[in-house]
């Protein structure tokens, strides 16, 4: 039996900046705070290498399509 194909995508429900990190997260199945703690260390130790990864990702990967994301569920109105 095989898997649905895992795609990288910038995520639209975990973002700050542009979705980056969330999707990175989601991708890898890691908490995106980590992520995100990640990338700040990593752009403060690599001197903003990592800044300009993280815009070649921001232009290069695409974002999450909108059927993708979940839908919280409507309230239901007393009457």
């Amino acid at each position: 039996m095989s898997q649905p194909e895992k795609r990288l995508y910038r995520s639209r429900s975990n973002r700050m900046l542009a979705g980056v990190c969330g999707g990175l997260a989601e991708f890898f199945s890691l908490d995106v705070s980590l992520v995100r703690l990640g990338f700040v260390v990593g752009v403060i130790l690599g001197a903003g290498s990592l800044a300009v990864v993280y815009l070649i990702m921001l232009i290069v990967v695409p974002e999450e399509p909108q059927s993708a994301v979940p839908v919280p569920p409507v309230e239901q109105q007393q009457q």
